[in-house]
């Protein structure tokens, strides 16, 4: 059984289709808790009409991506957690086939699928929607599951991530000084490398994402660059990611 943690701000839209197709998706009964970060009123409906799957933290007040997901974690009832953002889209069969893949003393990310060219070379780019209100979930699942079969590679460093609950613990998690969580994820895969973690890519099942349509804007470029001063500040160095491995370092 899997404890997946899902962070939510306020895409109510986003959150629907991804709780339908985690729930709808999965084979096992597995926990899904859902952090909402604040705006807990914008949220209400989705919540209410998922409730008897789910498990809801609400923090009241807008607490930060960071803390809202080391909160989650901290409530994962499994040893095994997956956090997944709100504008992913759970592929059928998600839970059996992550865990084919699942070793000890790792960190294992299921590929994506894109609508758009992306940074990461090993992502595939299908345009299969890009509004979370005319998706199509059936289709989505039919073109996805002739995707897999690819033996893992040590690509990984990408969300979303399952691992060991013990091993998220033990690198401390999420650094909850980052802003917006903007390098958060660069700083935490970092963290993993350096204890020794595996950063393993699975082809078993490929996760949709809408390409970050709920933190688009200037906002989100001035918490980026924020996020690489204080990386660079915690450091020592900027973190430097690999065009080929996706392994984060630092100089």
């Amino acid at each position: 059984m899997i404890s997946v943690i899902i962070p939510t701000y306020k895409s109510p839209d986003n959150l629907d289709l991804c709780l339908r197709s985690a729930i709808e998706g999965q084979q096992n009964k597995n926990q899904i808790i859902v952090v909402v970060d604040g705006f807990y009123e914008l949220n209400k409906e989705v919540l209410e009409k998922w409730a008897e799957h789910i498990d809801v933290l609400n923090m009241e007040e807008n607490v930060g991506l960071c803390r809202g997901t080391n909160l989650g974690v901290y409530n994962a009832r499994y040893d095994k957690i997956l956090i997944v953002n709100d504008d992913n889209v759970f592929p059928l069969n998600w839970d059996v086939e992550l865990l084919k893949d699942f070793t000890p003393n790792s960190v294992i990310s299921p590929n994506q699928i894109e609508p758009t060219p992306s940074m990461f070379k090993q992502f595939h780019i299908k345009d299969c929607g890009r509004d979370p209100k005319t998706f199509n979930l059936e289709n989505y699942w039919k073109y996805e599951e002739p995707l897999r079969g690819l033996f893992p590679d040590e690509t990984g460093s990408t969300l979303p991530i399952f691992m060991n609950k013990y091993d998220y613990l033990r690198v401390g998690g999420w650094d909850e000084n980052y802003e917006l969580g903007m390098v958060a994820d660069w700083d935490f895969f970092l963290k993993c490398s350096i204890s020794g973690l595996k950063m393993i890519r699975t082809y078993n099942c490929h996760f949709y994402h809408f390409a970050s349509i709920s933190t688009n804007g200037e906002k989100r470029q001035q918490a980026e660059q924020t996020g690489h001063e204080y990386a660079k500040y915690k450091w020592g160095s900027y973190i430097y990611h690999h065009p080929e491995t996706n392994q984060k370092f630092i100089l």
